[in-house]
């Protein structure tokens, strides 16, 4: 069959139902559309009369439903501008303020808690059960005499060398002092919880409670330095110094602790012993008058327990116990290590404050 006259079948096959009348019948009408139908294009003489025809119907289809989309979409113009006015006449109300947006797309509600004065919560750092009263009554005095040669020389000069620039660079400035004092000791929980952690992943075992001791003992350490940024407002070469003698102290005693964790509790015993001097020296000059005895910052009244009209005095005061505490277990942890045990053996001293 030539290519003629297939398209000669195919024009009659497809030729009533393309260019055919359209029917304009109510029943042949779509019950959603009031609008009427189109009146049929015909072949006119055939050949690219009739092709023209064809898209003519086409085009005007198309110009059609341009027009009604323009019209939705300026209804949608239209409905949005009204939204955004509505926004906007919301955002008035309240004196102008708008509240944070949390997104919930994970399901998380922050948790809203009481104190027990029945006020709201008013700390995400720490909740109301984590406070407690610090033991005051703990022996400020205790040392640990140092009787092998190993302790002489490798913590406990070791301490008193580091103590020499602290006291050319802050002398009395015991607010300042307290500030630098807490970013370093809030240090050797931290790596001694994450190194005792990694160990106990790797060997399969417990550590029997010593990461979240020593991770107890980072976080209160860092609660005192929350408080004393509160008392003492560094300035830009103090943040500085800070910056420098964490990173130094830091891969100096996760070095150390790598090598000999007796040595790197002992170490911290003795800067224990020195934060309680410091602290009594702090005390001394509060009671003196040569510094002023501020009321004591809400975040340590209600961390320690503290009575409302509690003053700075009372915050060295708790400050100085949990220090003595941190001394005894840190000593206690080293005497294990010298004794040719693990920590994991005796249990650990949980929340000794």
């Amino acid at each position: 069959m030539s290519t003629r006259a297939a398209g000669s079948v195919l024009l009659r096959q497809l030729g009533p139902r393309v260019f055919g009348p359209v029917s304009s019948s109510p029943a042949t009408m779509s019950p959603v559309s009031s609008s009427p139908p189109r009146p049929p294009l015909a072949l006119a003489g055939g050949g690219e009369r009739g092709g023209t025809a064809v898209w003519v119907r086409l085009l005007s289809t198309s110009a059609a439903e341009a027009k009604e989309e323009a019209a939705a979409s300026k209804g949608n113009a239209g409905s949005t501008a009204a939204a955004k006015a509505e926004a906007a006449e919301a955002a008035k109300e309240g004196d102008g303020k708008r509240d944070k947006v949390v997104s919930s797309y994970w399901g998380i509600a922050p948790s809203k808690l009481m104190s027990k004065d029945g006020v709201e919560w008013r700390w995400s750092c720490f909740r109301p059960w984590e406070t407690y009263k610090p033991d005051t009554s703990i022996d400020l005095t205790r040392h640990h005499e140092p009787k092998v040669l190993f302790d002489k020389i490798a913590a406990y000069w070791t301490v008193k060398l580091l103590r020499v620039p602290t006291d050319i660079f802050f002398q009395r400035r015991y607010g300042c002092r307290a500030m630098m004092l807490e970013t370093v000791a809030a240090v050797p929980g931290m790596v001694g919880g994450m190194l005792l952690h990694l160990r106990s992943l790797r060997r399969f075992e417990h550590s029997g409670g010593w990461i979240r001791a020593l991770l107890e003992e980072a976080e209160n350490e860092r609660m005192h330095l929350m408080t004393f940024m509160e008392v003492a407002k560094p300035k830009w070469y103090e943040r500085a110094l800070v910056l420098a003698v964490q990173g130094v102290f830091f891969n100096a005693y996760f070095l150390g602790y790598l090598i000999s964790p007796k040595f790197a509790h002992r170490v911290v015993g003795y800067l224990e012993e020195e934060a309680i001097h410091s602290y009594t020296e702090y005390l001394k000059d509060l009671e003196a008058g040569k510094i002023e005895n501020v009321p004591a910052p809400a975040i340590a009244i209600d961390y320690w327990q503290l009575p409302a009209d509690a003053t700075l005095k009372d915050v060295v005061i708790v400050v100085r116990s949990d220090e003595a505490h941190h001394r005894d277990v840190n000593h206690f942890a080293s005497d294990i290590h010298f004794q040719g045990m693990q920590l994991k053996e005796t249990p650990a001293p949980l929340e000794y404050h």
